[in-house]
């Protein structure tokens, strides 16, 4: 993918502060311009479940160990798994708590403080060094000019967008492309569709559902009669697992459902915490196969240039590039 990374241009010192507020973890970091180079100086973690609300999540923020350091940030912007609303509000649908930055108390913050979609903030990454060791797993022929799409399985299934402007600039976009209804294609997966409508009591079964750390256990307890966690499922799954190879295939399937919706002839970013954890979910066969599979455009999907994103912390390297763009 040829796009240039953005050029930092601020004094030297100047401070930053970033956060990816998702489901299971919601990490905060300080980052340090110097001169082009920004730098990721320092993390925090916090389970998502361990706050009661947004503004207790800021709490526990402020009492941790980046708190007597977060005033000193010209700025600041926390990217949130969900739809922005206005660029102030979200109510993420993997989180029992909404997020609005008019009505928290922001005190001990930056002063300039922005809200945004994780993947906005994972596209504004791809202008980073966050992706510098990114695995290729298609090197395809980019286009430099084509859109290039974002997709990442974690606790949801997250899709951004990144499309390069004349005149040297970029736009980092969000989508919800993991709410719209996921297709199953034959009897098997029919099957697997009544589960997984059954178990989770849905009308319709959406990408999310599957093409998630959910659409592990999932899988494994229709294979296999057993519910596992996530982590626990990844420990028994080997590449001739039938649980790697659906998963692998439902992977593929969105990845190209997703290139052709927008169509990412700039290339396609996998990323979230399911491959990073699991590549062989995306070096499978199946992923492949199925990322090509389609009677019109296999040509053309055959030359978008894909990669892993193994970088968990990627997306707060993207938040710290938009609080630096928003400080000017």
């Amino acid at each position: 993918m040829s796009h240039d990374k953005a050029s930092f241009r601020a004094p030297s010192g100047d401070l930053y502060l970033a956060a990816d507020i998702g489901g299971t973890t919601s990490r905060f970091a300080l980052f340090e311009v110097r001169g082009d180079t920004m730098q990721l100086r320092s993390v925090e973690r916090i389970p998502t479940v361990e706050a009661d609300s947004f503004r207790d999540l800021l709490r526990l923020l402020r009492d941790g160990p980046l708190g007597s350091e977060l005033s000193r940030c010209r700025a600041g912007a926390l990217a949130v798994a969900g739809a922005v609303q206005g660029g102030v509000q979200a109510d993420p649908p993997n989180i029992p708590w909404d997020i609005d930055i008019r009505s928290t108390n922001l005190s001990g913050l930056p002063e300039t403080v922005i809200l945004l979609n994780d993947f906005s903030a994972q596209a504004y990454a791809c202008k980073t060094a966050a992706l510098d060791e990114a695995v290729t797993i298609n090197a395809g022929q980019p286009d430099e000019w084509g859109m290039v799409g974002l997709i990442g399985a974690g606790t949801g299934l997250g899709h951004g967008m990144l499309a390069r402007l004349p005149g040297g600039g970029f736009l980092a976009l969000p989508s919800e492309a993991g709410h719209a209804a996921f297709a199953f294609v034959n009897q098997e997966e029919v099957a697997f569709e009544d589960f997984v409508r059954r178990e989770l009591r849905l009308d319709y079964v959406f990408a999310e559902a599957v093409v998630s750390g959910q659409g592990l256990t999932l899988l494994h307890w229709f294979h296999f009669g057993q519910r596992l966690r996530p982590e626990e499922v990844a420990v028994v799954m080997d590449d001739a697992s039938p649980v790697c190879a659906w998963f692998a295939r439902f992977y593929g399937r969105a990845c190209r459902q997703f290139a052709l919706n927008i169509l990412a002839t700039g290339g396609m970013v996998v990323a979230g915490g399911v491959a990073a954890k699991n590549p062989a979910l995306v070096r499978h066969p199946e992923f492949w196969r199925e990322f090509t599979d389609n009677p019109n455009y296999r040509s053309l999907l055959q030359n978008i240039p894909v990669i892993l994103n193994t970088n968990e912390d990627s997306g707060l390297w993207g938040a710290a590039l938009a609080a630096k763009l928003v400080a000017g």
